[in-house]
């Protein structure tokens, strides 16, 4: 089982509920009731005609196998269609894809692309996954600031995690650069004021 692609999806479902309508909402009340039967007939017609937030939910269903064969194809495709349309979810789910090699070869560029677009709509597991991006000292993207910055929007946006892994990494920091990655965030959320507003 996809453990972080399951939680990824869990975090997701809350910033999307408000997006979806009609089916679609019935769709996602199946999902979550874990009625896939349901969850699919409601959604399959809806992401086939477009729908965002029901591409999201095929996606889900096929990158966990829950009420349909895992398939990474599908899941690919779906949550490629609702990434381009600007669906968070789909764009957080779509980078862990990437990441971890799941039905296309790694592609780290690929999956910090898409983790930065859900990162700025708002979504935890992604800002977090930024946050590791960043902080791997032996990397050549190893950017303490930027680190400190996701981590600190994560906890801001309710990551619970993301507190520890902020505070771990401030102590191999310098007070400048813990200062910076304060104004960092100082200017993310002065620029994203109703997404913290809703916290």
């Amino acid at each position: 089982m996809r453990k972080f692609q399951i939680m990824t999806a869990t975090i997701a479902l809350a910033l999307v509920t408000a997006v979806w309508g009609g089916d679609a909402q019935k769709g996602l009340d199946a999902y979550n009731s874990m009625d896939y039967e349901t969850a699919l007939a409601e959604l399959q017609p809806l992401a086939e005609s477009g729908d965002s937030g029901a591409q999201y939910g095929l996606g889900m269903m096929y990158g966990n196998g829950f009420g349909v064969a895992m398939e990474d194809a599908l899941a690919l495709k779906w949550y490629g269609l609702a990434a381009d349309q600007g669906h968070a979810g789909a764009q957080c789910n779509l980078a862990v894809m990437y990441q971890n090699g799941w039905g296309v070869a790694p592609n780290e560029e690929e999956a910090v692309r898409y983790y930065m677009l859900a990162a700025e709509q708002g979504v935890p597991a992604a800002m977090t996954a930024l946050g590791r991006h960043f902080a791997m000292d032996y990397s050549e993207a190893y950017d303490p600031v930027q680190a400190y910055k996701w981590f600190s929007l994560a906890h801001l946006l309710q990551d619970m995690d993301a507190a520890v892994k902020r505070e771990t990494l401030a102590a191999t920091m310098t007070v400048e650069q813990v200062a910076d990655g304060n104004a960092l965030v100082e200017v993310w959320s002065t620029k994203h004021t109703e997404l913290l507003a809703n916290q």
